[in-house]
């Protein structure tokens, strides 16, 4: 009988192939004829990402992507998870490993195999990874029944992935194999072993860090920069995980089943208000120190910079409570009011609006208007409206009196050339950002991004009239900009706060959920839209009753007591 053939449109050609039913993805690329020097990692079937092991039993749109794009990198670092956590096993069979912070360019693996760990036992980890590699070993992909794959876990001590999938409802589960090795990875893994082209282990702290392919460069590792300060604020919120027994989704599940939300909730919230007292704490005790001559004092202003989506507006609001605590009068502006006219905001290499640019915002007019403040002057400050995209002038009158301080936020608030005038003595910086630390399993790490992604999808939808899918499209321009504007400044940090709260995803869930189901499945945003709403699916949803109104959260959930 003559074989099924069935039409797959390659989306990289626009060429229409003729592929035999059940044909995997790597067999389809290997007839497309196309060449790919770091891929083919994944491919988009139907705007829904694949791993190559993907079969095809129906007409299909194919887009095959390498590890420049988003999803391929990710489809490789989690392959590399994979030989590691095998190489680990295979020379220290009882060590435990976690997957768990990103940092330097790469990811930072808390391994535990019984004493402190050597430069010779990382030498050997990167030796046997390298041999995995070598042998060219095929990573099968398994579909079982979530409860056969719960028994093979048990068996194997595999805590956190047990916990996991008791806690999915899912009725079949999907993992992996290296020669006997099984493991459990979320999203698609590349198909043998020798896809891995390179990588690097170095020892990092206590642990080790694992150095991955640049994006922008496939050929080099990303540098490895020092980020001792990003790495000390991820170990104290591991602390704040200890004390509250909660390090991965499965422990977050079990958790809210126990009927413990509220007080996860109370505990979170008051650690992060906590942090912020302290460092209300260090300014006031930097502005009751010596002063200097003249009109200067030791602290003139404080700056809070942070990515997108971080909670910069409630961090300053909630620190300049804990400053009039201190008998310290703050006054606030955001830079987000300099924003130039829409129309004049800069593009990026697509021509969309790059809103992250440093120059979408009015910097002479900031800059007179803080020389103006600092002399003793009044100025009336400006006010952005998202809707139209259009400057105007506030109404409000602003003159800095000399107990005041000046509280300034806004993503590019780290940026020198803002402050380019002032003293540096004069200027306390804060680094906010929400450094996701909880870990849907050992193995697998929850990005960072996503859980500004989705606060991002919630805040647009609810106050600036913005799209699920026009935030998901504009995502990799705002991220690109903080690579660019706000990233190389964040170690310049005096303090550094993590606005993520250990509870926070199974509480944006039920808003951003239907958000994301309304992305249609006939773009290309529908791919990441369906990632994030898989994600989702395994963290049990948090009511939002119990959060207070002074939480960081309702700076995007709404309910909020602050005013914005």
């Amino acid at each position: 009988m003559k074989q099924r053939q069935l039409d797959i449109l390659c989306k990289n050609t626009g060429t229409t192939l003729k592929a035999d039913f059940g044909s995997t993805l790597t067999e389809v690329f290997q007839m497309s004829g196309l060449k790919m020097d770091y891929g083919p990692i994944s491919a988009r079937v139907n705007n829904k990402v694949e791993g190559m092991h993907y079969r095809v039993y129906n007409p299909k749109e194919v887009e095959f992507l390498d590890i420049t794009s988003a999803s391929g990198a990710r489809a490789y670092t989690r392959s590399l998870f994979f030989v590691l956590c095998k190489a680990a096993h295979d020379l220290y069979p009882d060590c435990s490993l976690a997957i768990d912070i990103p940092v330097s360019n790469g990811y930072y693996v808390d391994i535990n195999i019984g004493r402190p760990v050597t430069l010779d036992d990382v030498g050997q980890i990167r030796r046997r990874m390298q041999e995995i590699i070598d042998a060219a070993i095929p990573i099968h992909r398994h579909e079982d029944t979530t409860e056969r794959a719960i028994s093979m876990f048990e068996k194997a001590g595999a805590r956190s992935k047990v916990k996991l999938l008791k806690s999915s409802g899912r009725l079949y589960t999907t993992y992996y194999d290296i020669d006997g090795y099984y493991d459990y990875y979320y999203g698609s893994l590349l198909t043998n072993t020798s896809e891995i082209y390179l990588f690097g282990l170095e020892k990092y702290f206590d642990g080790l860090l694992l150095r991955i392919p640049s994006r922008e460069h496939p050929s080099e590792l990303g540098e490895m920069t020092h980020q001792d300060k990003m790495f000390g604020i991820f170990k104290e919120h591991h602390r704040w995980q200890n004390i509250l027994g909660i390090r991965t989704v499965g422990d977050l599940n079990e958790a809210i089943d126990a009927g413990m939300s509220a007080q996860l909730i109370q505990v979170s919230e008051a650690l992060q208000e906590k942090k912020i007292a302290q460092i209300a704490d260090e300014i006031a005790r930097r502005m009751t120190g010596p002063q200097l001559t003249g009109n200067n004092k030791a602290l003139r202003m404080i700056l809070i910079a942070g990515p997108s989506s971080s909670g910069k507006t409630t961090t300053c609001k909630r620190l300049s409570v804990q400053l009039l605590a201190n008998g310290i009068k703050p006054v606030g502006i955001s830079l987000d009011d300099y924003f130039v006219d829409r129309d004049l905001t800069p593009r990026d290499a697509k021509g969309d609006f790059d809103f992250e640019h440093l120059h979408s915002l009015n910097l002479p007019l900031l800059s007179q208007q803080l020389n103006a403040l600092f002399a003793g002057e009044e100025v009336e400050l400006p006010r952005y409206d998202f809707p139209t995209g259009r400057s105007t002038m506030s109404g409000r009158r602003l003159r800095l009196r000399d107990d005041e301080i000046l509280v300034v936020e806004g993503i590019h608030a780290l940026n020198p050339e803002l402050t380019a005038n002032i003293p540096g003595d004069q200027i306390f910086r804060i680094y906010a950002s929400a450094l996701t630390t909880i870990l849907l399993d050992s193995h697998n790490y929850i990005p960072t991004t996503d859980n500004r992604l989705l606060r991002r999808i919630i805040r647009d939808h609810k106050y600036r009239a913005v799209s699920a899918r026009e935030t998901i499209r504009r995502w990799p321009s705002v991220r690109a900009g903080e690579n660019r504007w706000i990233f190389p400044f964040q170690e310049n940090a005096d303090a550094m706060f993590n606005t993520a709260m250990l509870f926070e995803l199974a509480v944006i869930k039920s808003q951003a959920e239907p958000l994301l189901e309304q992305v249609p499945e006939n773009c290309e945003e529908h791919a990441e839209a369906y990632r994030l709403l898989k994600f989702l699916h395994y963290i049990k949803p948090i009511p939002d009753g119990d959060i207070p109104p002074t939480s960081l959260l309702r700076e995007f959930l709404g309910g909020s007591s602050f005013k914005y």
